[in-house]
């Protein structure tokens, strides 16, 4: 009877394992753990904040538009670096929809990604998202930088950086919103 058992065990195990290694089957698996495993984003004490020096940044929206970033300096900005083949980025996805649903009036939305715009285009038709997405077309401030996906971005109007998450977070969580409405 252990010995089936066992057996059954690895059988099961094998099948996880191949289920995560398809893009057609991991891709939602992963996304849904992330979506599972994601809480509200930490904000910096005053004191552990960073502030922007400067705003000379220019970006691409999915028009094709040039966007400077000086545009927004003494606004309320939430910048959220993407890519659309990221499980993490895809799961915390429906919670920045709900968010800038909610918040596009009050803070201004970047989500900045490397992907080809159809491809783009194409992810948020078919998971029915609106956000405002960029390219960046200078090199990014030394404040944004790092090289993991997705990380996130809050920055408020005298330029410090409140939140700096790398990963998955709800951003529709209530602090997020007490946060933009401070």
């Amino acid at each position: 009877m252990g010995f089936a058992r066992k057996h059954w065990s690895n059988i099961l195990f094998s099948i996880l394992i191949v289920l995560l290694l398809v893009p057609q089957t991991g891709t939602p698996i992963k996304v849904f753990v992330q979506k599972l495993i994601a809480t509200s984003p930490p904000v910096k004490s005053q004191e552990n904040r960073v502030k922007i020096k400067s705003y000379d940044w220019a970006l691409e929206d999915s028009q094709g538009q040039r966007v400077d970033f000086n545009t927004y300096k003494g606004q309320k900005i939430v910048i959220n670096f993407w890519a659309t083949w990221c499980p993490p980025c895809i799961a915390e996805m429906p919670s920045f929809q709900l968010l800038y649903n909610d918040y596009k009036d009050k803070a201004v939305f970047l989500f900045i990604t490397s992907d080809d715009l159809n491809t783009v285009s194409s992810f948020m038709t078919q998971r029915n998202l609106d956000l405002p997405v960029y390219k960046e077309l200078t090199r990014r401030l030394p404040e944004l930088e790092g090289n993991s996906l997705p990380t996130t971005m809050v920055i408020n109007e005298n330029q410090e950086i409140l939140v700096n998450k790398v990963g998955a977070a709800d951003w529709n969580a209530d602090e997020v919103r007490a946060l933009l409405n401070d």
